[in-house]
């Protein structure tokens, strides 16, 4: 399974902040980390996100939520979860409209984390 660093996903925001426009930098490193590290957690041996699908929609939900950038925090969320989809040769299959209503909704706090999984299951 391959995974995003640190590195790429500030190199990401980067990007995104010079092509549409925000404001550039982390916000609190800590939401970052917290956010970046969630996919890979456990107890016991055990994963929490133990699927590619599972763990690219846990950093979607931690970058959106956490909001650990000062701006783009739910254009890098997506662009993350996008990005390790596609790392592990999975295809979402959705438009960008539908994609970018579900990351508003995850946003305003219509949907949760089980129904983004459900929503990225449901559309690879």
């Amino acid at each position: 399974m391959k995974k995003l660093d640190k590195e790429t996903i500030l190199l990401f925001h980067e990007e995104i902040i010079e092509k549409y426009g925000g404001t550039h930098g982390v916000r609190d490193e800590n939401l970052l980390d917290s956010a970046l590290n969630a996919p890979s957690q456990g107890f016991g041996g055990l994963e929490f996100f133990p699927t590619v699908i599972e763990k690219a929609a846990r950093l979607c939900f931690g970058l959106v939520k956490n909001h650990p950038f000062h701006d783009g925090n739910k254009r890098i969320g997506t662009v993350a979860m996008l990005s390790m989809l596609d790392l592990n040769h999975i295809t979402l299959n959705a438009t960008n409209r539908e994609l970018a209503d579900v990351v508003l909704a995850l946003a305003a706090g219509e949907i949760d984390d089980t129904d983004l999984l459900q929503w990225v299951q449901d559309h690879t």
